[in-house]
C-alpha cells in the first residue's frame, strides 16, 4: 500500500527507454549541426549578396550613409518608435488574451526591452521570452499564463505578417510579379485566399466561437475584438517598420504598399533562417526588391542605416534605461519588484552591447579611415602607433567577444576585463584612424559599464569558463564575415605576397590583412583550446568532514527536504563560506541537482551558476530536479528552461484538526485504527538501535513483497547511517511494530516537517498508514512546525489551456490515461483526503532535447540505473 503513498514520481513512472548512441550522439551534435546549417545559410547568403554587390563600391555605401537627407532620417527614427510604440500592443493583448492584468507602465518598459534585445539577437518574440517571464513573474502574474501569452505574441505576429503580406501583394502584385517573372493573377489569387482565410477566423472569433478544431489539434480563439485590435496592431507595426527603410531608401523605387509586400518576405525569411536579426537574409530580398530602382550602394547604404536606427538605437536606449534604474535603486533604499527584476536584466543587455562593440572594432580594423583623418595622422602620429593602435583595438573587439559570455554570467572578472578592454580601444580610436563615432560609442559602453557595476558580482576566474559550440561558431562567423568585407572594400588591390611587408599610412590593405590574420590565429587558438579541454569526471560522494558541515546547514532549513543531503549518495557542492550548498548526482552526460539549493539564499545565484558552468566544463549538461516556483527566476536568468513534474502537497499545521467536516474519514480511520489496538509513537535518535533489526526485518519484507528493489536520490532508502539521524514514527499492535515512517524535520526554524521512508508489515490492519499519517500531523503540530509535506503527486496541475506546451499537453496525457503505468490519479485522490495546499515543482534544464535525456537520466538515478528504472 505505501507504493502508493510515497512520491515516487520517477520510480514508479514510465520511465523514458534508455537513449540509442546514435541519438545521444546526435544530441550532443546538435549545436554543431545547427551552427554548421547557419554556416551553410550564411556561405548561401554571402553568395547572393556578392553577386547583387558585384558593382557596389565601399565608397559609394559611405557617401551615400554620410549624405542622407535629414527629413529622412527624421521620418525614420519617427517610424522606428511608432513601431515599437506598436509593438507594446502585443503584449497587452496576450495578457488580455490570459486574463493577467498589469500596469501599463510595466507592460511598456517589458516589451521595449524584449524587442530591444530580441531584435538585435534573433526573433524577438521567441528571445524575448526570457525577458517577459522575469518582469511579468515580478508583476505578480502566474508563469504558467506568462507562457501562454508569449504563445499567444508568436502567433500572433505569425497571423499578422502573413495578413500584412498579403495585404502588400494584394496591391502590388503587377510589380512583384514582374521581379519574381510569374503572372499577376496568381499572386492575387493567393493573397486574396490568405485574406479571405484571416477573414473567416476573425468572424469566428467574432461569433464567439471559443475553440477551433484543426485535425487533432485544438485552438483557443480569442474574442473578436481582441483579433482585430491584433490585426490592426500588427499592421501599425509592420508598417511603420516597413516605412522606417522606405523613407532610407531612395525615393525613386516602388510604392510604400508595394513595397511592404517585399519587406514581409524579407521578415519571414530572416526568420526561418535563424540567423540573428536576419542578418544578411533580410538585406539579399531587399536588394532584390529595390535593385532595378537605384543604385545597390545606395540601397546598401541604407539598409546599414537601417540596422542602425531600427535595432541599434533600441538596445542602447534599454541599456541607458536600465542603467537609469540601477542609479534609481542605488539613490533609493527600497525599489519595486517589477524595477528590480528589470535592473537584473541588465547583464543580458551589457551582453549584446559589448558583442556589438566587439563586432564594431573587428569592422573597423579592416576598413580604411577617410581621407580626411589620414591626412592629420600623417602629421600627428607616428605610423608605428597607428598600425600597434589597429591591431590592438581588432584584437580588443576580439577579446569583447569572448568576455562577453562571462557578462551574461555575471562573473566579475568579465565585468573588468570589459571596462579595460572598452577603455583601452576608445583610447585607441583616434591615433588608428580619428574615429570619432567609434570614440563615442565606447565611451557611452564605458558609463553602462560602470553604471551596471553591481550585477555583476559572481568571483569566478575569467579562464575557467567555457564556450559552447555555438558561441564559437558564432565567433567564427563574425570573423568569417569580416573577411568578406575586407575582401569587398578592398575588391580593386591586386593582392601579392609582397602586401604582408608592406607599412605606410595609405597602405589600408596590408594593415587589413595582418589584423585580420592575427585575430583569425587568435581566435583559432580559443577554439582548440576549448576543443581540448573538456575531460569527464565522476561525481564524488561527499567526506565525512563534508557530511557533519552539511548536518548543520540542513538542521537550520525551513525546507525538509533538505535531509535528503544527509543520504551520502549525492556529492556536495558548497559555496566558498560553507553556509550553502547543492547536492547533486551525475549520469550518463546529466549532472543533476536535487531540489533549489540548501543553506543562506544570498548565495544561492552563484551556487547555481557554478554548478551549470561545472556541468558544461565537464560536457554536461545541468539541471535540477523538484525545484520550488519562488526560485525560477534564479534559472530562468541562467538560460535554463522549467518543466513542471507535478505538485507537492502540504498540510498546514496552525488549523490542523481531525474534527469537522472536510476530514471526517481520516477521523474516522484513526477511531477505527484505536479500535484495532493501535498505538502510535515517536522513536528519538539515541533510542533507534533498539528498534533499529526489528523496522528491517519489516523493511526487507515491505521490499520483496512489493518485488522492488531501495529507491535513491530523491528518496529514503533504508540505510543505517541514514535511518539513525532520523525521528522514526511507529505503529505497534500488540507491543509489535506494524508499520513506520522516518520523519525529516528540520530541528531550529521548524517551519516544515516530511515523511521520508515508509513500510508496513503484510499484516498490518486496513488503515493503518492512515493512522500513521493523522498521528505524525499532530505529532509535528505538537512540536511547533508550520506545515507537514506529503509528497508529490507527478503530472498533476498540468495546465489545460489550449496554448499549452507539448509538456504540459504529454503531462495531463499521462495524469488521464497512464494508469496502466503509475497510480497517477490515485495518488492524488489519496492526498486530497488530508484537504492539504498544492504547490507547483518544476524540473529545470536546457531546452530541445535535453529535457527527455535528463528525465530518463533521473529515473536511473532513482532506480538504481536504466534496467531498474524499466523493469519496475
Amino acid at each position: 500500500m505505501s507504493s502508493q503513498l510515497a512520491d515516487q514520481s520517477l520510480a514508479a513512472a514510465p520511465a523514458a527507454p534508455p537513449p540509442h548512441p546514435l541519438t545521444e550522439w546526435l544530441l550532443a551534435a546538435k549545436p554543431w549541426l545547427i551552427g554548421a546549417g547557419l554556416l551553410l545559410i550564411g556561405a548561401m547568403v554571402f553568395d547572393a549578396l556578392h553577386h547583387v554587390l558585384r558593382d557596389v563600391h565601399y565608397k559609394d555605401i559611405l557617401h551615400t550613409i554620410r549624405h542622407l537627407p535629414k527629413p529622412s532620417l527624421a521620418m525614420a527614427l519617427l517610424c522606428t518608435g511608432l513601431s515599437y510604440l506598436a509593438l507594446t500592443g502585443y503584449d497587452a493583448s496576450s495578457l488580455r488574451y490570459v486574463g493577467a492584468k498589469v500596469k501599463g507602465s510595466t507592460v511598456a518598459m517589458t516589451s521595449f526591452i524584449a524587442y530591444a534585445l530580441g531584435n538585435t539577437i534573433g526573433l524577438g518574440v521567441l528571445t524575448g521570452g526570457t525577458v517577459r517571464m522575469r518582469l511579468f513573474t515580478a508583476a505578480g502574474v502566474d508563469a504558467g499564463k506568462v507562457a501562454q501569452a508569449i504563445a499567444f505574441n508568436a502567433g500572433a505576429f505569425g497571423l499578422g505578417m502573413t495578413a500584412f503580406g498579403a495585404a502588400g501583394l494584394l496591391w502590388g502584385a503587377a510589380d512583384v510579379a514582374g521581379m519574381l517573372h510569374i503572372h499577376p493573377l496568381l499572386l492575387r489569387i493567393l493573397s486574396g485566399a490568405t485574406l479571405l482565410g484571416i477573414a473567416g477566423l476573425v468572424i469566428l472569433c467574432m461569433r464567439r466561437r471559443s475553440v477551433l478544431l484543426l485535425g487533432r489539434w485544438t485552438l483557443q480563439l480569442p474574442d473578436g475584438w481582441l483579433a482585430i485590435r491584433q490585426l490592426l496592431i500588427s499592421a501599425a507595426d509592420l508598417g511603420a517598420a516597413a516605412a522606417a527603410l522606405w523613407f532610407l531608401l531612395p525615393s525613386n523605387g516602388v510604392p510604400l504598399p508595394t513595397f511592404a509586400a517585399f519587406y514581409a518576405l524579407a521578415m519571414a525569411l530572416g526568420v526561418i533562417s535563424h540567423v540573428p536579426g536576419g542578418l544578411g537574409v533580410f538585406e539579399a530580398v531587399i536588394m532584390v526588391a529595390w535593385g532595378p530602382h537605384a543604385p545597390a550602394g545606395e540601397i546598401a547604404g541604407a539598409l546599414v542605416m537601417y540596422r542602425v536606427i531600427y535595432f541599434l538605437l533600441p538596445l542602447l536606449i534599454a541599456a541607458i534605461l536600465l542603467a537609469a534604474l540601477e542609479i534609481r535603486s542605488s539613490a533609493l533604499a527600497t525599489l519595486a519588484p517589477i524595477s528590480r527584476a528589470a535592473v537584473r536584466l541588465s547583464p543580458g543587455i551589457m551582453t549584446a552591447l559589448v558583442l556589438v562593440a566587439g563586432i564594431m572594432l573587428l569592422v573597423s580594423g579592416v576598413t580604411p579611415a577617410t581621407h580626411s583623418a589620414e591626412r592629420l595622422l600623417r602629421t600627428t602620429v607616428p605610423l608605428f602607433a597607428v598600425e600597434m593602435s589597429h591591431l590592438i583595438g581588432s584584437v580588443a573587439g576580439l577579446a569583447m567577444l569572448f568576455v562577453a559570455r562571462g557578462l551574461l554570467h555575471k562573473l566579475d572578472a568579465a565585468w573588468w576585463a570589459a571596462l579595460v578592454l572598452t577603455v583601452l580601444a576608445a583610447l585607441l580610436a583616434l591615433p588608428k584612424g580619428i574615429a570619432v563615432s567609434e570614440l563615442m560609442v565606447l565611451s557611452l559602453l564605458t558609463l553602462l559599464l560602470l553604471s551596471s557595476r553591481k550585477q555583476f558580482n559572481r568571483r569566478s576566474s575569467l579562464f575557467s569558463q567555457t564556450f559552447e559550440a555555438g558561441w564559437l561558431l558564432a565567433v567564427a562567423s563574425v570573423i568569417a564575415g569580416c573577411a568578406g568585407i575586407l575582401f569587398f572594400v578592398y575588391q580593386d588591390v591586386k593582392y601579392a605576397d609582397l602586401m604582408w611587408w608592406q607599412f605606410a599610412f595609405d597602405d589600408y590593405a596590408p594593415r587589413a590583412m595582418r589584423t585580420l590574420l592575427v585575430v583569425a590565429i587568435l581566435g583559432l587558438a580559443v577554439g582548440l583550446r576549448q576543443l581540448l579541454r573538456k575531460p569527464d569526471i565522476k561525481a564524488v560522494k561527499p567526506t565525512a568532514q563534508e557530511m557533519a558541515r552539511a548536518q548543520q546547514v540542513v538542521q537550520a532549513q525551513p525546507a525538509a527536504e533538505a535531509c535528503l543531503a544527509l543520504m551520502g549518495d549525492k556529492s556536495l557542492l558548497f559555496s566558498a563560506s560553507g553556509k550553502s550548498f547543492i547536492m547533486y548526482a551525475k549520469h550518463g552526460r546529466s549532472w543533476i541537482a536535487l531540489s533549489d539549493p540548501v543553506g543562506a539564499q544570498q548565495e544561492w545565484p552563484e551556487l547555481i551558476w557554478r554548478f551549470i558552468e561545472t556541468a558544461d566544463a565537464h560536457g554536461g549538461r545541468a539541471a535540477f530536479y523538484k525545484v520550488r516556483p519562488q526560485t525560477l527566476p534564479l534559472y530562468l536568468d541562467a538560460g535554463l528552461r522549467a518543466y513542471k513534474l507535478g505538485e507537492e502537497a502540504y498540510v498546514n499545521l496552525h488549523d490542523f484538526s481531525l474534527q469537522g467536516p472536510r476530514r471526517a474519514n481520516l477521523r474516522h480511520g484513526v477511531k477505527r485504527g484505536e479500535r484495532e489496538g493501535l498505538a502510535f509513537d515517536v522513536i528519538p535518535p539515541p533510542r533507534i538501535p533498539e528498534i533499529l533489526a526489528e523496522i528491517r526485518a519489516i523493511s526487507d519484507a515491505w521490499l520483496q513483497s512489493q518485488n522492488t528493489r531501495e529507491k535513491s536520490f530523491s528518496m529514503g532508502a533504508f540505510k543505517e547511517p541514514y535511518v539513525l539521524q532520523q525521528s522514526i514514527a511507529v505503529v505497534r499492535k500488540d507491543d509489535r511494530i506494524v508499520a513506520f515512517a522516518t520523519l525529516m524535520a528540520p530541528q531550529v526554524l521548524r517551519i516544515e516537517a516530511a515523511i521520508d521512508l515508509m513500510r508496513q508489515q503484510r499484516d498490518a490492519p486496513p488503515g493503518t498508514m492512515d493512522f500513521l499519517f493523522a498521528n505524525m500531523m499532530l505529532y509535528c503540530q505538537a512540536q511547533g512546525y508550520q506545515r507537514f509535506g506529503l509528497g508529490m503527486a507527478p503530472m498533476s496541475g498540468m495546465e489545460q489551456h489550449q496554448l499549452a506546451s507539448r509538456w504540459h499537453r504529454f503531462g495531463r496525457m499521462m495524469f488521464q490515461h497512464g494508469e496502466r503505468f503509475y497510480n497517477f490519479r490515485g495518488l492524488r485522490s489519496f492526498k486530497d483526503k488530508f484537504d492539504p495546499e498544492w504547490e507547483a515543482r518544476y524540473m529545470i534544464a536546457e531546452g530541445g532535447l535535453a529535457p527527455v535525456f535528463t528525465f530518463s537520466d533521473i529515473a536511473a538515478l532513482i532506480n538504481g540505473g536504466l534496467k531498474g528504472a524499466i523493469s519496475k
